[in-house]
């Protein structure tokens, strides 16, 4: 049985890492050599929702599979670091 909070967490959670590595490795390149903040602008912005959202569903995920509180922990973090939710991302599909 698939438990959709756990799929819906790692579907964020793949689409957000995404977009912290366009907003870090385009978007800010943009803005720093080619003077162009808009970049950063709105993909900071899109990025800022889906880091938000990511961590909405990680809440009704974590209940839902009923795993350990310092994976909770481990999956937040790892969105912080670049590349960081592609480590977590299989790890999350084993819950699902």
């Amino acid at each position: 049985m698939t438990n959709k909070n756990v799929q819906r967490f790692r579907i964020i959670n793949t689409i957000e890492g995404y977009s912290y590595l366009a907003l870090l490795f385009i978007a800010m390149p943009l803005k720093y050599y080619f003077e162009m903040p808009q970049a950063v602008k709105y993909s900071g912005m899109l990025h800022g929702g889906l880091f938000v959202a990511l961590v909405l569903l990680m809440i009704p995920a974590y209940i839902e599979a009923r795993w350990k509180f310092k994976c909770n922990i481990l999956f937040f973090i790892a969105s912080l670091i670049p590349f960081g939710t592609f480590y977590t991302s299989p790890r999350i599909k084993t819950y699902e």
